[in-house]
Order: C-alpha cells, then structure tokens, then sequence
C-alpha cells in the first residue's frame, strides 16, 4: 500500500493511491467524509480527510485509535462523525500525534474551522439565527401593550414591552450569562406559574451576549422535540438554546429522555461550548420531573430528574415591595405599561400576570358573543356604580337583557347564559378570566356588633367576579353610559346588600331615574330591617322625600332615623322645628345631636340663638362649639370680633380656623385673599346634606 503524502497548500485536496481500499476502511469505521457540514466548512472537511486517511494508513480502528491517544472511544468517534461540531484542539492534537500526522497543519486546520463555525455560518448549517434579529414576541415573551400610533396615516401599531424591574432570579441569571461569557457551558431553567415574567426574564439575560456575536436557537419546527432532538447534535459554541415551556422538550413521552440526554452531551463536552440552555417550566411539571421514583416502580424521567438538578430557580408569583417600588419609578419616568398595571396590581403585586393577561381579556371582551359582551357590560356598569365584588349570576343574567341589539336578542338560544357564563369563565394568561366564578368570604364582626336581628347579607345563587383589568376599562369607556332599564329592574329584584342598593339608588338619582332612586332606596331599608344601620338609609330617603315637597314623608323618616342614634337626622329635624317655630323642640334636638358627637351641632344651636337676638347666648355656645373643634363656630366667632373691632382676636380666632380646616375656608374665596365677611352659621335646612354623618354599615 503507497503511503499518503500530506497535501500542500493546506485545502488541496487529498489524493488517494487506493480509492477502493480508504472507501472499505473508512465506510468500516464509520467515517462519512463528504458530510454536510464539511460542504458547508472547507477547513473541517479538509481536517477529517486527514484523520480519516491517517486512520486508514494505519490500519487501525477506533478503539485502538483512543487508547493511543489517550482519549475517550465517544470522543474519538465524534472526531469522525458526520455532521458533528468541530472537534476541540486538545482532540485534534492528540490524533495528529497518535496518527503520526503533522500536529501544527491539523490546528490550523482546527482553527479554521471553528472560525467558520463560530462566524454564524451564514448558509444557514448552524441552528439558530444572531439574537439581535429577534423579536422578543417570537419567542413566546408576551406581549403586554400596542404602542400608539401618531396619527392614522403613521406605520401600522406595534407590540412593545414595558420597562424591566429586575428582582432576585435577574440577579443569578446574570451570573449564569458572565459566566458562559468567559467560556463555560451553564444550563438553567425558571420555573414559576403561569405569566409571572419567566420568559421575559430569559430574554433580558441573554441581551449582553448579543453585541458578542452568540446566537439563540428556538427549536420548534415541526414539533418542538423532534426539532429539538434532531438539530442538538448541531449547536456550535456560543449559542443559546431556547427551551421556552420546557415541558414539550422534556416531558415528551418519546423523546423527552433523548433531549436530555443530548443536552447533558451538549453541556459537558468542552470542545461543544461555551453554551447556554435556558428552559420555563411550571412549578408542577418541575416537581413531575424532579420526583424520586417509588421502589421497584418505573423511571420515566430518570436523565431529566439528573439534568434539572441544581439547575432550577424559582420565580416569585408576586412583586416584593421594592420591585413594586422600582417600577412606580420606570412608571414615573413615563413607562404607561406599568403606570396602567400599577393602578390595578399596587397592593397584590401580580404585575406580570396583570401585563401579559390585559391584552388577551380586552380582546375576549371586544371579540366575544353577544352574549358575552352583554354579561361584561352589566357587570362593568354594575362596579363602576358601587355594587360589590361579587355579582349574583342571576342578577348578570337578567340585567343583560337590554344590552342585546334587537338583532342579537332575537337569535339567542335558550341556553345563552351558560355558554356566555362558560366562555368569560376560561382564562387567559396569568390564571385571569374576564368573569371568573367567586365565592364571598363571610364577613367576621365582634360580637358587640353584630346587629340585632342577626342577618347577613348572603348571594343567592352563584356569584362571579369581573377582572380588575375589564373593570378599569369599563370605568374609562362607560363613564358617559347610563344603564338601561333591565339593569336596575334586576339590581331592585336580586342585590340584597344594603350597602350596594344604597350606592346604585344614589347613582340612579344623579342619572335622573328618580323612581328607581327611591324604589332602591326602600329596599336598602328593607334590607337593613330594624336595625340601627338602617338610619343611613332612611335619612336619605327622607331626602329624597323633602326634595319631592312631602314635608310629612321627610320628616317621618328622619324621625325613624333620629331614634335610631343618627345624628345628622336629629339636625334635620332641628332645622325643620325652627323653620316651624318650634324652637324649644329644635334646642332640644341641636344639644341631643351635640351629645352624641355631631360636630357642628352647637353652632347651629349658636346660629338660632343669634338669630332670635340673643347675642350673648350665642357667643358662648359658639365658644362651646369652637372648643369641640367647630369649624363654624370659629368662622362666627371671627366675624363677632371683627365687628367688635377687636383686631387681634379676630386675627387669632381666624388662625385657629384656618389650621382646623384644610385648606383654608377662605383661600378660594373671589375676594382675592382678602377675608370676606362672615355671616352667622346658615341655618341646617332639610334638603342641605349634613355637615358630617356618622358611619355606618350603609353609608357609601
């Protein structure tokens, strides 16, 4: 057999004297020379013809050849192997000085070919693209806002991201990127519940790499594992492996514990890297794959119980306060992202559920059934009025009747509540659902407060709850809308919470649906029964009833209200005695509600005595009231001194009022900063709403 002359210059090609016999050694062995990397990678090609002709000239085979070498029989195989990286300098030197090769030509043969490696391969044989030409939404980072457009002739809008708080797995992430930065090959896989920011994180950590040449590679075509189990072999150094929802690479029945064996490969074979494999995992998948197999039970994901191990962080569902704190500064500077999120996310913390589930709820709302968007608008337009959280399905179900078009309504289907009911229950990102069901806590009270009849205040029937993003929305959208008339037909019919019929007969009032204001006032009384957060309620309606003319109704009602502790009806019932001229009634009443805590109450017992001549009287109750801390009666006081020309008490005086009251009660008057002159206290009238009102389970 004629010996094998090296070939000069270094990319000649090799002649061989015995084509038949280097095709039978070489096929034996394994070698595939014109291999599809070699067609992509002149030096490689060149470099495993010599090896390849070495071996042969030798006759040796593969064992023999790593025992010589002193190298592992895989290593020595992988050197060979077609489509495989290029094997590392320490490899190659070794087999040039077993195959008797020269050992310079073969590393500048290594050197070559791993340049070209690492340049990107710009034919497309390596996997992956630069990971400056990604787009962070192709990587599955959800998308969290449109940017506006300036005008409607202006490019198309574009998803953006908002500004990046970095939290405690930013941190070790960081250190994980510094160091495949310096040439080690690191593994790490976040795992955390649905949309808390995973994904996004993996994205943020990889940008230093970028300006460095790595590239990032998201296999997923035609399936996620065979793309991945196929094209592993094939990552060059400085490449990020993109193992986004780790669960369908890991976890595939077929192939889930071949990807993490190659991953392992792929990880501790020094010529292979520096590479990164970043993976997400839900916590449960993560806890599936990391459990300890029973005694004599199957395995099934015994190399990726190894592979994961020491290679997991936890992301946090929530955001601590001083990650809550670093983004209301990003929102600050003028992120409207996370201004927008914060509004509704500030006491839970759940920003990163709140960002990635807002455009996918807004888009279940705006695309939605009919009967969908129905159901979604009553319950806006029921929480922007006042009614609780938790919103009886009936009274969604029969509200929604007169937010159908006419169109609509005359094609629903019998069953059009349950599958409206179904389709806003199915969530989106972050475990939101535009509607979700929701159980009440029950309310805990002492039992010195505990009402007298007992009676809660429960839901009949199932209740559900509108997401906080949707009830935003609506707030800002149905600001201008009046509810049409099956909404406060139900809200009379099903809500039974005192609280939520006084608030919605006060909204109905302002809306000028003055008979449904008063029937929803009378059945939050009702509700209330006989006890004593009743009063509220019953002072409103003899409002309503004073306002209406019915003198007599009015003063019913504050009656009722009066014997139950409330102070304002005892002032209301004061000023209408006075205006009758019962005024020893009206003392009486004035001094009842001074004793039980009404603040202005004396004053107004000032003011009716001033008025009847009694000056000297009236000074000294309104010193009384001004000690109380009466606003009004330092006010009278002032104006008293004044008139005196007493200068300086009047000056003294109106500085005690000025720092009781905030902002001061003249500092908005017309008059320029000049003091304008003060009158006597106005007397209480029956219509005028109260100075204070004490609190009470059915106050707003």
């Amino acid at each position: 057999m004629t010996l094998l002359k090296v070939a000069e210059p270094v990319f000649t090609r090799v002649r061989w004297d015995e084509d038949e016999h280097r095709r039978t050694h070489c096929g034996a062995w394994g070698v595939q020379v014109h291999d599809k990397q070699g067609r992509h990678n002149p030096a490689l090609t060149e470099l495993r013809r010599r090896v390849c002709s070495g071996l042969a000239t030798l006759g040796l085979n593969k064992t023999q050849l790593a025992a010589r070498a002193a190298l592992g029989r895989t290593t020595v195989s992988e050197a060979f192997q077609a489509d495989w990286p290029v094997p590392s300098a320490v490899t190659v030197a070794a087999l040039a000085r077993a195959l008797k090769l020269p050992v310079d030509q073969l590393l500048e043969l290594q050197r070559t070919a791993a340049a070209a490696s690492e340049s990107g391969m710009q034919d497309g044989s390596a996997p992956g693209m630069p990971i400056g030409e990604w787009e962070p939404h192709d990587l599955e980072v959800h998308p969290a806002g449109i940017a506006p457009s300036v005008d409607d002739s202006g490019p198309p809008a574009r998803r953006v991201l908002p500004g990046y708080v970095r939290r405690e797995h930013d941190r070790v992430l960081a250190e994980v990127v510094q160091d495949v930065a310096t040439g080690h090959s690191r593994m790490v896989v976040l795992a955390g519940t649905s949309s808390t920011g995973k994904t996004r994180a993996c994205w943020e950590a990889v940008q230093p790499l970028a300006p460095s040449g790595w590239r990032l590679w998201h296999p997923f075509d035609p399936t996620r594992a065979e793309a991945a189990l196929s094209d592993l072999h094939r990552v060059r150094p400085r490449t990020v492996v993109w193992l986004n929802e780790a669960q369908h690479y890991l976890g595939n029945p077929a192939e889930g514990e071949r990807i993490a064996a190659a991953l392992h490969t792929l990880l501790v074979r020094p010529e292979r890297g520096p590479v990164l494999v970043l993976g997400t995992l839900w916590p449960e998948y993560a806890e599936l794959y990391t459990a300890l197999p029973t005694p004599g039970g199957p395995d099934p994901h015994s190399r990726v119980r190894e592979l994961l191990a020491g290679r997991t962080i936890r992301v946090p569902e929530a955001f601590d306060e001083q990650a809550l704190a670093e983004a209301a500064l990003l929102a600050n500077a003028g992120d409207w992202l996370l201004s927008d999120a914060l509004t509704r996310a500030h006491t839970d913390g759940r920003l990163p559920q709140d960002l990635a589930g807002a455009p996918a709820l807004l888009d279940r709302y705006e695309q939605g059934s009919p009967a969908a968007r129905a159901v979604l608008q009553a319950a806006m337009d029921a929480r922007r009025l006042g009614v609780g959280l938790h919103l009886p399905q009936v009274f969604l179900t029969d509200a929604a009747t007169d937010y159908f078009s006419d169109i609509d309504y005359d094609q629903r289907t019998e069953d059009w509540a349950e599958q409206a009911f179904a389709e806003l229950a199915r969530p989106v990102h972050g475990k939101q659902a535009p509607l979700r069901r929701s159980i009440p806590k029950s309310e805990r009270h002492s039992p010195s407060s505990l009402s007298s009849s007992g009676r809660p205040y429960t839901t009949v029937g199932p209740a559900f709850r509108l997401s906080d993003y949707l009830e935003q929305h609506g707030r800002i959208t149905r600001r201008q809308r009046c509810p049409p008339a099956s909404f406060w037909h139900a809200a009379h019919a099903y809500l039974n919470h005192p609280d939520d019929l006084v608030r919605l007969s006060r909204a109905a009032q302002f809306r000028h649906r003055l008979q449904w204001a008063h029937h929803l006032a009378h059945r939050a009384a009702d509700a209330c029964g006989t006890d004593a957060v009743s009063a509220d309620v019953l002072v409103r309606l003899g409002n309503m009833r004073n306002a209406a003319g019915d003198q007599e109704g009015a003063q019913a009602r504050y009656r009722q209200a009066a014997e139950a502790g409330h102070t304002d009806a005892m002032v209301y019932l004061a000023s209408m005695r006075e205006e009758t001229g019962d005024r020893a009634g009206a003392e009486a009443l004035y001094r009842r509600a001074a004793k039980a805590g009404h603040a202005e109450a004396l004053a107004y017992l000032a003011g009716m005595r001033d008025s009847g001549g009694d000056r000297e009287g009236a000074e000294t109750l309104y010193l009384q009231a001004a000690t109380q801390g009466s606003i009004i009666a330092l006010l009278n006081l002032t104006h008293a001194r004044e008139v005196a020309k007493d200068t300086d008490g009047a000056d003294t005086l109106a500085l005690h009022a000025a720092r009781a009251s905030a902002p001061s009660p003249w500092s908005t008057s017309p008059t320029c900063g000049k003091r304008p002159r003060i009158k006597k206290a106005p007397k209480s009238s029956p219509g005028r709403p109260p100075t204070t009102a004490t609190a009470s389970p059915c106050s707003s």
